[in-house]
């Protein structure tokens, strides 16, 4: 079982929230008290970070999807809210084309149905496993954030690095060979349940194109661009969370705006 922690009122429609690659539960603590208007809020970290154990055999996407519903049964959800980030997006994918009954829809955020290539992820994995986390600390405010943001709130970034930096380099690298061969293209024509691609205007990593192409070939995706880069919750919490709740509204699931 992943490690979860639970925000908002009993009784409210559930929504389950997924990481990006290198972070933990706390990179929604600036949206969460606006989605505890109207929903009881389930974070979980995926496995390999914070405490959440990698499995004995090899790590991959259908054991992150399969951990969610895992914890829909643990908490007796029977049909629950998604909305998943960068790693935690392309899992919503996953959760659409192979659990889709458990869920009223679904918001993809900064993600594509393929991300990256192989190659730079296996990569990166290996990096990791020789060198830690360093270099890829140094690297990561300007892949998750936009310039504009370092320079305006310089103090919401150290946090977030430093769970990066504190992070479990085998975790780590484990969610990047996930990443390395997971490619859900061919599975978009089938992901049928109504969703949600965010995208961040100025993403460097998964980019507009990105979000449009799976709003183009998945059959009921809805497209919203923000004007934040990777971490687009992060930069953009209130317009993130607005994007939420006014696409959870339309499916019914609550009735009330922002």
């Amino acid at each position: 079982m992943v490690e979860y922690i639970v925000d908002g009122p009993e009784g409210a429609p559930v929504l389950v929230l997924s990481n990006s690659l290198g972070t933990r539960w706390t990179m929604w603590n600036g949206v969460i008290p606006l989605l505890t208007r109207h929903f009881r809020v389930v974070r979980y970290n995926t496995r390999g970070h914070g405490g959440s154990r990698l499995p004995e055999s090899a790590l991959t996407l259908d054991t992150l999807g399969l951990d969610v519903v895992d914890l829909l049964d643990h908490l007796d959800i029977g049909q629950a809210c998604f909305c998943g980030i960068s790693l935690g997006g392309l899992t919503g994918m996953w959760l659409n084309r192979y659990a889709g009954a458990r869920f009223h829809g679904l918001a993809v955020a900064n993600t594509a149905a393929r991300i990256g290539t192989e190659a730079a992820w296996r990569t990166r994995a290996a990096l990791v496993r020789e060198q830690g986390m360093g270099e890829i600390v140094a690297g990561t405010p300007d892949r998750w954030f936009s310039a504009a943001f370092i320079r305006q709130q310089p103090a919401v970034i150290p946090a977030l690095l430093a769970g990066l930096e504190q992070g479990s380099p085998l975790g780590y690298a484990a969610c990047c060979e996930v990443l390395a061969t997971a490619d859900l293209r061919p599975q978009a024509p089938q992901m049928a349940r109504p969703m949600l691609a965010i995208a961040g205007e100025l993403d460097p990593v998964t980019t507009v194109e990105d979000a449009r192409w799976l709003a183009d070939h998945a059959p009921d995706t809805r497209l919203v661009t923000l004007p934040a880069s990777h971490l687009s919750n992060v930069e953009c919490p209130g317009q993130f969370a607005q994007a939420l709740v006014s696409f959870f509204a339309r499916q019914g699931v609550i009735h009330a705006e922002y």
